[in-house]
């Protein structure tokens, strides 16, 4: 009797069983689906936590925001109407991402802007760019910030006052009109800029010209001034432009792991300048 009862209750939590597993296997099978659809730099075909889908061994430490912009008067590389700054007076352990031109336009950079809430700062130049703003608009939705790097992408040193202030107030106007923005930070080609740059540059509302003390331009960064590793504040450029090798994304992938091991993560730059 008991044996009978025994075996008639196995058999009706078998069917129990079953019977929940037909009724769940459809979601099961969207959760699996989901689970799929990793970034396509996930070798494995797994989820995993975004920071190791870009290849980063921690999760990336958020920035704290700065308390109050410091003062920059004393980190300006060039007296004038505004700072010239290539790196930030801070103690706070983080460094800055910029990145010129906008010549290369990768999809998978904005989901890893995105993914990662990397606070980026873009330096456009309008021929450079040409019709791919709207690569730069979802750039923007998900937390970049656009910012002046000339129309045409002119060395500006040494040319007169009035082609100054075209190519510097005319990026002001396009970049209004294509995002309803007028940016605070400037950053001219080749680094190249005279006193006449400040005084264009602030004549058409630049609160900082902004260089870089570190730049990725291959697979290391390189140095231009101090040491020869990253430091808390300093700014980067890294290099953009379709044929560039490693790819931006790898580059990017770089440095972020570089800046963590020095114990660093990435700053937004217009918070601090």
């Amino acid at each position: 009797m008991n044996r009978g009862r025994l075996a008639a209750g196995v058999l009706a939590l078998a069917v129990l069983l079953t019977g929940c597993a037909q009724s769940v296997d459809p979601i099961e099978r969207l959760g699996m689906k989901a689970a799929q659809r990793v970034h396509p730099y996930d070798p494995r075909g797994t989820a995993r936590p975004p920071y190791r889908r870009w290849g980063l061994v921690a999760p990336l430490a958020p920035a704290p925001r700065p308390r109050r912009v410091p003062g920059l008067g004393g980190a300006s590389l060039h007296p004038g109407p505004i700072p010239v700054v290539s790196r930030v007076p801070t103690r706070d352990k983080v460094v800055f991402l910029t990145y010129d031109d906008g010549a290369e336009r990768d999809r998978r950079f904005v989901d890893m802007v995105r993914e990662l809430r990397l606070p980026v700062s873009m330096f456009l130049t309008d021929s450079v760019v040409g019709p791919g703003y709207g690569h730069f608009a979802r750039l923007r939705s998900v937390g970049a910030s656009i910012q002046n790097h000339t129309l045409d992408h002119t060395a500006l040193r040494g040319l007169p006052y009035a082609g100054q202030r075209a190519e510097i107030c005319g990026q002001q106007r396009k970049l209004h009109v294509r995002f309803g923005i007028r940016p605070r930070l400037f950053r001219p080609p080749y680094g190249a800029y005279d006193t006449t740059t400040l005084r264009a540059a602030a004549d058409c509302g630049v609160s900082a010209l902004v260089l870089w003390r570190a730049s990725m331009d291959t697979g290391e960064p390189a140095f231009t001034t101090g040491g020869r590793q990253l430091r808390a504040g300093d700014i980067v450029s890294v290099a953009s432009g379709e044929s560039t090798q490693p790819s931006l994304i790898d580059r990017t992938r770089r440095l972020l792991r570089e800046a963590q091991g020095r114990g660093l993560t990435v700053g937004r730059l217009e918070d601090y300048l």
